[in-house]
């Protein structure tokens, strides 16, 4: 509380006018604001209602009383229109009438003035008893200081309410986090809403007293970093928005933001929102810690007992920590570093440690995104192939990519990564169609992407440009323009080929053309058609860029897209196509055999065995190492190779299987060329990876069980539902063969399932060639039936059904 010295300018006698005046001079003093104002203000009422008991005491006779603040007054936070939330507290011998005179005494003069007051008169027994009952009641009840009288009273019942709340944590948190859901799910997300409510929102001032009631609990503490700062601006635009308005308003509407943010001295309205919007985030994401390690703690408490029951002191042991990815492990519920991992010597780690948390559906952990913000190396530029696919894998995770990124934004990561980032980061967007901040929007655009991944070639590219297609609306101009150029830059910071960087450019630049097109133009206008094949150049662009569409308009919000808009979009995509397609080249064959593949395939001919080799790739940024293998032609080999390399935990990156006839030799090899990485640890030796595949393909090894044991021993989390795989049969791309495409999840033993699925149809695989984009598996298959033709319309149908429902 301020001193009576600190205000001897504003001093107010025991009088309503005099106590008014004070504070009217008090408020209109330009120098003096922010906390030294609320503390300042506080400390006047202080004297006021200090002077106004001492009268009431003196004229009523009661004695072994006290005034007690509670709540935000409690604080000394009295903003300019704040309630005054008092308890008249009393030792119960008082007689109640000369009691209720004694209120009476104090109340009227504060509702004279026209100050809005929550009171009540209580014993400290029945204090006690009524914060048992009422959970605000309690929380009011820890930040209660002395106003006037008897000090001795509040004492010894601030003791007993602190004391009961830290010995009832397991009861009171729990009711704690539910009201802030409650009142979450009612008023919003502070940082998301143009007219934001600065006290009730999730990530307001409600949500900062929460986490200040569970220090006080020591059950757990929120983040410190910033928290005190955000909850300063918060109650700084507050006291802006009481002066502005000369009401006790906490929702910040549109026509008082600008008066607002001039209360402030900042710019516009824009700057205010950013400022509150950061604040908020602070706000939110300390709750989310700090409510996730209540979790935590209540969790272990509740287990410790029977664990000790039946382990004995055994129960006390560390978290089992399961393996996630190299450098990254899953401790209790957590992800988290694993204790070899050295964030300065592994540039890659941050990524894939937020890529392996997404996949997982699980929460980080603060420590560990910490310890990678101070201690993480810097990815040199262009970055590394490793990289990019981590990035990519973490924005095709789903809904669990929101609370990853935002975890690793909160600590710089995001902007260090991408520093065009920091421009859009809680910046507002006036629209009101829009749900979302420019950043948020962008991370919901890739989650809504990241269901869509099935309908294109290239779901890296979608991925990217969802991530990028606003990103030039923190620059001056048609966001469009600017953010080609961004786009472009990013991407190839990113790694991207020259080719892939003019596709995100193109992709950023006419993110808005088709449901601008479709919605505004006549479709039936072949030249309106023209102009858009013209702008977007190719089929797989197209195809990206109807995805992108969707995503965009499904993160803006509920007006932004229906079945209508969807179909007028559909119809418009359809007629580009058909325009695209006579110029769009066929898929050829595959390319000839190298002197290595031929080399390996005559030993396999002549040993009449597998043989494989394991070579570094030769490249500086690649990801994994090749390995080829030659095996005489025969059933099962696909599903026997890609379920050898799944029991090694051998992520396969990319592959290529081709059917070989050697000149002067008799029979056929099958080269299978795989660009492969371990999931975590070093790579298995070449020999053993050759007898596990010679066992596989004699039958001696059980590939079908061992990998069913291996997933029940790690069960799929909860929380992240990729799409469904989709397989396709595609027309009109090889007289030979009939070709399936197969978009799916990359999961462990994908490439074993669908060579099962292919050969219990009873079909010969000519070539297949596989690739890893991101969480995205894309494979395309050449089958022929056994006499080497390829498979009638009908029985190709039925084939993609059958791979179909295996991957299901």
């Amino acid at each position: 509380m301020t001193s009576v010295e600190e205000n001897t300018d504003h001093t107010a006698d025991s009088g309503p006018s005099g106590y008014a005046a004070a504070r009217l001079r008090l408020l209109q003093e330009e120098s003096r604001s922010g906390p030294s104002r609320r503390s300042a203000l506080a400390g006047l009422t202080d004297e006021w209602l200090n002077a106004l008991f001492t009268t009431a005491v003196r004229e009523t006779g009661v004695r072994g009383a006290t005034l007690v603040a509670v709540g935000g007054y409690g604080r000394a936070e009295l903003s300019p229109r704040s309630d005054l939330d008092l308890v008249l507290l009393h030792d119960g011998k008082a007689e109640p009438r000369a009691l209720s005179a004694l209120a009476d005494r104090v109340w009227y003069p504060v509702w004279d003035l026209g100050l809005a007051l929550d009171h009540s008169v209580r014993t400290p027994g029945e204090a006690r008893r009524t914060a048992a009952e009422d959970l605000k009641v309690h929380l009011g009840l820890l930040d209660a200081r002395t106003v006037a009288g008897d000090a001795g009273l509040l004492a010894g019942l601030r003791t007993s309410v602190l004391a009961d709340w830290r010995n009832q944590a397991a009861k009171r948190l729990p009711e704690l986090h539910s009201l802030c859901r409650e009142r979450a799910e009612r008023a919003g997300e502070l940082r998301f809403l143009l007219e934001p409510d600065l006290k009730e929102a999730r990530g307001g001032l409600r949500d900062a007293t929460a986490l200040r009631a569970v220090a006080a609990s020591w059950l757990a503490d929120a983040p410190r970093e910033g928290l005190a700062e955000a909850r300063r601006r918060l109650l700084d635009a507050r006291d802006a928005l009481h002066l502005v308005t000369g009401r006790a308003t906490d929702r910040l509407s549109l026509q008082e933001q600008d008066q607002v943010a001039a209360q402030l001295g900042l710019l516009d309205a824009d700057a205010l929102l950013r400022e509150v919007y950061e604040a908020a985030r602070v706000v939110a994401y300390a709750g989310d810690v700090t409510w996730r390690e209540v979790g935590r703690v209540l969790r272990a408490r509740a287990a410790r007992p029977r664990l000790r029951g039946l382990l004995g002191n055994r129960g006390d042991r560390v978290p089992a920590r399961a393996p996630l990815a190299e450098g990254v492990v899953e401790s209790d519920g957590e992800a988290v570093l694993a204790l070899a991992a050295r964030p300065d010597r592994d540039p890659v780690l941050a990524l894939r440690f937020g890529a392996a948390a997404a996949q997982a559906g699980l929460p980080v952990s603060l420590h560990a995104v910490r310890r990678l913000a101070a201690q993480g190396k810097a990815l040199p530029v262009p970055w590394p192939a490793e990289a990019r696919e981590q990035l990519l894998t973490l924005l095709g995770a789903g809904e669990p990519t929101v609370a990853v990124w935002e975890a690793l934004e909160a600590e710089g990561l995001i902007t260090r990564l991408i520093p065009d980032w920091e421009r859009v980061r809680c910046r507002p967007q006036r629209n009101p169609v829009h749900t979302w901040t420019v950043d948020r929007h962008l991370i919901e655009t890739a989650v809504r992407a990241s269901a869509l991944t099935r309908r294109v070639g290239r779901p890296d590219l979608l991925l990217m440009a969802a991530l990028l297609h606003d990103i030039g609306k923190g620059w001056p101009g048609d966001h469009s323009v600017a953010g080609e150029t961004i786009a472009r830059d990013v991407a190839a910071r990113v790694g991207f080929d020259p080719h892939d960087v003019a596709v995100l450019g193109a992709l950023v630049r006419h993110h808005l053309l088709l449901i601008d097109t479709a919605t505004r133009r006549d479709l039936d206008d072949p030249a309106t058609v023209r102009a858009v094949a013209e702008a977007v150049g190719s089929v797989g662009t197209l195809e990206i860029l109807h995805a992108l569409t969707e995503a965009d308009a499904l993160a803006t919000g509920p007006a932004a897209w229906s079945a209508w808009r969807g179909s007028l979009v559909a119809d418009l995509v359809g007629r580009v196509a058909a325009v695209l397609r006579g110029t769009t080249p066929a898929a050829g064959e595959p390319e000839i055999a190298t002197t290595e593949q031929e080399r390996l395939a005559v030993e396999a001919l002549r040993t009449g065995e597998p043989v494989l080799a394991l070579q570094a790739r030769q490249e500086e940024d690649a990801v994994g190492v090749d390995l080829v293998v030659a095996v005489p032609d025969q059933p099962g080999v696909l599903p026997a190779v890609a379920g050898v390399l799944a029991l090694h935990r051998l992520t396969v990156r990319a592959a290529d299987l081709r059917s070989m006839e050697l000149p002067d030799r008799l029979g056929e090899v099958l080269v299978l060329s795989w660009r492969v990485a371990a999931e975590y640890g070093a790579l298995p030796q070449a020999a053993r990876l050759r007898t596990d595949l010679v066992r596989a393909l004699d039958g001696s090894l059980d590939v079908p069980a061992k990998l069913a044991d291996r997933e029940a021993a790690y069960p799929r989390r909860r929380g992240v539902v990729p799409p469904p795989p989709r397989v396709t049969v595609v027309p009109d791309v090889s007289a030979l063969a009939t070709v399936l495409e197969v978009r799916a999840p990359d999961a462990v033993g994908l490439l074993h399932r669908i060579g099962r699925a292919l050969e219990s149809r009873g079909v010969r695989v000519r070539s297949a060639h596989v690739s890893t984009l991101g969480a995205n598996a894309v494979d395309t298959l050449y089958v022929t039936t056994p006499e080497g033709k390829p498979l009638e319309p009908a029985e190709a149908t039925a084939l993609a059904a059958a791979v179909a429902a295996a991957l299901s």
